[in-house]
């Protein structure tokens, strides 16, 4: 069908309720919105679903949601795992516990149990909720941290991690089979929970996942040591983050732990907000106004669904709050849990840490430093989650530490996503362990980047949005894959990664070898100076990265490497 003919098919059809029917009929003779509506599907992804809410093909609501369901139990049942259930959470989004629901009832109308959390919950503790309850796979609703006219719906499998090839692949194959939304089941919530198909998670739950984030404090001593003494800031962005940060802080001993009041309770139009993100500057307005009211250490967000985690901490020398990145606040982590852990003689055997491929450099000489192997797997956490899985399978590895740059990190293997309520405890930790040795978490990443060099690295992003603009990001990565750069300004391109096809070449050489990861559509360019470039579309948004990285020998020096690699990148693809 034309686009057009779906419009009226959703329309007119007995399958629709009233209130998207008028919804619809709200925007006849706008084609440019009928046709943004319905011109495709709304992609399940190997994430699984992103986008708008609204009525439409192309849009979240109750009929996408339901149609991406019942691909997913067609998957479960085929894989025989029906009887073992699986786990729902939901944040604080417009729609997400409708749509929460719905995922439910399609399931228990497939005769597959649904345990559902009683209220919003981060998407880390559904990772652990499902490995728990021992479910087939588990489902979160959320968009993460996208604006609030998103909303999102992820798909676990039953390590506890996204899931990944070939499995992603095959759930894709399932969904898109689904092309009759007649054929679409769901049932009753009153006689799913009669027959036992729709269960509720409560606290019981909570407490166990709080027992294993506890697992990962090194020093409790100091804790207790340092807990007057510290003042920590803490915003949820009015998301999931709220309850489980403040519990696993106050039960660690932390008495000085100030929540911004403008933003502690879930509110999905994120009213305080332009952008529920903790990469963004300003969303820590009102967190740094509080945090200059209370002289705090250390001031932290969680993004909506609490997978994400941003920080500002005091540089005593200037008296300002000096942002982290992600790879900041991650190598801070790292190598305290590293160096903390040999120190202690609880470091185990054959110690692994695992990173992204666009994430810092930073950590090969922190992982060298302590004899720790160093992994690099594709972008998404998932791929981190996997090694997990591979370690315990084979032995051959014990997991310490995982990272991306994208603001994610897990301590631990409770979970098998990024978690940003253990990361918000662990940097707590490394907060109090430096002010017992006087100093501030800024001191210490200046010590590190002495140490190891200053690495620096940022991300330039194009949105290009509807039908026009996905074929711009194809265009782009196709120039980039057929004619690829041999040099950014004065920095060499020494070797060319495509995930793609699975090939590096050496320029210099033209010698060729595989990658040695999954098939992937990115790009990633080795330069001269310890410098890198990668190109890769976004998975969940109408947006191609850019990602880069130098390393300098002073914070001025890097700064200003970064900015020059930045320009060279834009002459290259322009």
């Amino acid at each position: 069908m034309s686009y057009m003919d779906e419009y009226r098919f959703w329309r007119e059809d007995s399958y629709f309720d009233q209130k998207t029917k008028d919804e619809l009929a709200g925007i006849e003779g706008n084609e440019k919105e009928i046709e943004d509506r319905f011109y495709k599907e709304l992609e399940f992804g190997t994430g699984g679903l992103r986008g708008v809410i609204g009525a439409g093909t192309n849009r979240m609501n109750i009929y996408t949601v339901r149609k991406a369901t019942q691909g997913l139990a067609n998957y479960i049942i085929k894989q025989g795992g029906e009887k073992k259930g699986v786990a729902i959470a939901y944040d604080s989004r417009y729609m997400s516990p409708e749509f929460a629901d719905e995922a439910a009832l399609c399931l228990a109308a497939n005769g597959i149990r649904a345990y559902v959390f009683d209220e919003l919950r981060p998407t880390p503790e559904l990772s652990f909720a499902l490995r728990t309850l021992g479910c087939i796979s588990g489902i979160v609703v959320t968009a993460s941290h996208n604006p609030p006219e998103y909303n999102g719906y992820k798909v676990y499998w039953e390590d506890g991690a996204q899931v990944t090839s070939p499995k992603d692949k095959e759930i894709i194959a399932e969904v898109k089979a689904v092309t009759d939304y007649h054929s679409v089941k769901t049932m009753a919530k009153e006689e799913a929970v009669k027959e036992g198909l729709y269960q509720v998670i409560g606290s019981a739950i909570d407490d166990a996942y709080m027992v294993e984030l506890k697992k990962q404090i090194i020093h409790p001593e100091v804790i207790k040591e340092m807990a007057d003494d510290i003042r920590i800031v803490y915003t949820p962005f009015h998301g999931t983050g709220n309850k489980p940060v403040r519990r696993v802080l106050s039960e660690l001993g932390f008495k000085h732990v100030y929540v911004v009041p403008e933003q502690e309770l879930p509110d999905p139009a994120f009213t305080t907000l332009d952008y529920p993100n903790p990469e963004d500057p300003k969303a820590f307005t009102l967190a740094l106004k509080l945090a200059k009211e209370k002289n705090a250490d250390i001031v932290m967000a969680t993004d909506p669904d609490a997978d994400r985690l941003g920080i500002y901490a005091l540089d005593t020398k200037t008296g300002e709050y000096v942002p982290f990145t992600g790879n900041m606040s991650g190598m801070l982590i790292a190598e305290y849990i590293l160096r903390e852990r040999t120190a202690t003689g609880t470091m185990p055997e054959n110690p692994a840490m695992v990173k992204t491929i666009v994430t810092t450099n930073m950590a090969d000489p922190i992982a060298a430093d302590y004899n720790v192997k160093l992994i690099e797997v594709l972008t998404g956490f998932k791929y981190i989650g996997e090694q997990i899985k591979l370690f315990e399978q084979t032995g051959c590895n014990n997991y310490v530490f995982g990272l991306e740059e994208s603001y994610g990190c897990l301590a631990g293997t409770h979970a098998r996503d990024k978690d940003a309520v253990v990361a918000v405890m662990c940097l707590c930790e490394v907060a109090a362990w430096c002010k017992k040795h006087g100093k501030t978490l800024w001191d210490q990443m200046i010590e590190l980047y002495e140490k190891y060099g200053y690495y620096k690295e940022s991300l330039y992003t194009i949105t290009l949005k509807g039908i026009d603009g996905s074929r711009q990001i194809t265009e782009m990565m196709d120039k980039l894959r057929k004619n690829p750069p041999t040099h950014f300004g004065d920095l060499q391109v020494t070797r060319v990664r495509d995930y793609a096809t699975g090939v590096m070449k050496e320029l210099a050489t033209g010698a060729e070898s595989h990658t040695g990861l999954p098939e992937s559509n990115v790009l990633y360019f080795d330069l001269t100076n310890d410098s890198w470039c990668c190109a890769r579309p976004s998975g969940t948004e109408p947006k191609i990265k850019f990602y880069m990285g130098v390393k300098g020998t002073s914070l001025a020096d890097a700064q200003e490497k970064n900015e020059k690699l930045t320009e060279e990148l834009k002459a290259v693809i322009e």
